[in-house]
């Protein structure tokens, strides 16, 4: 909306007194100024308004305060632990972050759609905590339904960039890491690849949801892979770079770059309260919106195999839930009794039930993570 209103201005002052004075306005071309402009944008508005909604949550209690218990499985949820604390702040990260995208970016389609993911999972985890907090159990929306609006939605992106001759080749052909060829493309790519996307989506959504268990953890985790985005964005945007790095070029790409960066604005601000010890938690409402958007932005810039890199963190944390549940019912089936791989899943958990402190666990989760976003930036220049 912004660089739209400059760009009236400039063409509307042309050639008057007006011109040289309002000359700046030329920097509201720019990715890189509108980018720094987004995340700092985003910042300033979670400080002013995150003190209100932490206050708003707390007068409608929209907190937990029910004690969960572990699961026979071992899985873990974290409420009984925090007892109080408002949820639902991802109603912060979402509505700063969606608001100054509206504002900085030059509105395309690939921004359209990720705005689309965020709102639709953003509503259907805000659902599922409202029918938390409202039944004060921690059984919410079940897994059948989440699931199925995740995978409609997911579905819908990719028939759509599938359909739509500019997109196509963001389906049709297959990109893996460390290599500068497509390894499947025509009918077989586009099988291929109408599933990844789904799965891309699906999995990340799923993945930051699980690893919102510690204060901090979660969005520390995603602020890492969003300044991975930021570069990979950017470069996917620009032609010149990419086709020096061998990286496909995505017209419009760089738009993402201000999303990506209002994101990070956003979620910044949001860490401010959520540090430890945490004044509010983003639950599902923010957690499903955010791993969905990673998903979507991966995708969009055609490099969705990055994210398993990038976000290494969130996919040991699925994949401990995943291993855990598989392995107890399976044992169970075989044995009459449910056996356990890890001693609470998430892998969080596990760590915190070996006696590491929760800032502890965090802090050494952000260091994993940075390790697995220095590794995902490499893939610009190994090929």
């Amino acid at each position: 909306m912004i660089p739209w209103l400059a760009q009236w201005i400039l063409e509307a002052t042309k050639a008057t007194a007006w011109a040289d004075d309002l000359s700046f306005l030329r920097l509201f071309r720019y990715i890189t100024f509108r980018s720094a402009a987004a995340a700092v944008t985003a910042l300033l508005l979670s400080w002013w308004l995150g003190p209100a909604v932490i206050a708003w949550l707390r007068r409608l209690r929209f907190g937990q305060d029910y004690a969960d218990r572990a699961e026979e499985t071992g899985i873990f949820t974290r409420a009984g632990t925090k007892r109080g604390t408002p949820t639902m702040g991802g109603i912060l990260i979402v509505g700063v972050m969606d608001l100054t995208a509206l504002l900085w970016t030059q509105w395309n389609v690939l921004v359209l759609l990720t705005l689309l993911s965020v709102v639709v999972l953003s509503g259907l985890g805000f659902y599922d905590d409202w029918a938390k907090i409202t039944r004060q159990s921690s059984a919410g929306v079940t897994e059948r339904i989440k699931l199925a609006v995740q995978f409609a939605m997911a579905g819908f992106i990719a028939l759509y960039l599938w359909r739509v001759p500019a997109t196509r080749h963001l389906i049709s052909e297959i990109i893996v890491p460390f290599y500068k060829h497509p390894v499947a493309a025509g009918s077989l790519g586009a099988a291929i690849g109408l599933g990844l996307t789904v799965l891309t989506i699906v999995g990340s959504s799923n993945a930051v949801n699980l690893t919102d268990g510690l204060d901090g953890l979660a969005i520390g985790c995603t602020l890492i892979v969003l300044f991975v985005f930021v570069v990979l964005t950017y470069v996917a945007g620009n032609a010149i770079m990419a086709e020096y790095l061998n990286v496909p070029h995505v017209a419009g790409a760089g738009e993402l770059s201000v999303f990506c960066a209002a994101m990070i604005g956003a979620g910044l601000g949001f860490l401010w309260f959520n540090c430890h010890p945490a004044q509010v938690f983003m639950g599902d409402t923010g957690s499903l919106a955010l791993g969905g958007a990673l998903g979507i932005i991966a995708v969009l810039i055609h490099q969705p195999l990055v994210l398993v890199i990038a976000g290494g963190v969130f996919v040991a944390e699925a994949l401990s839930v995943l291993l855990q549940r598989g392995y107890y019912k399976w044992t169970r089936h075989r044995y009459g009794e449910g056996r356990r791989i890890f001693l609470m899943a998430p892998l969080h958990h596990h760590f915190e039930s070996k006696g590491w402190k929760e800032s502890q666990v965090v802090t050494r989760f952000y260091i994993l993570g940075i390790l697995c976003g220095v590794i995902a930036l490499s893939t610009l220049k190994i090929r």
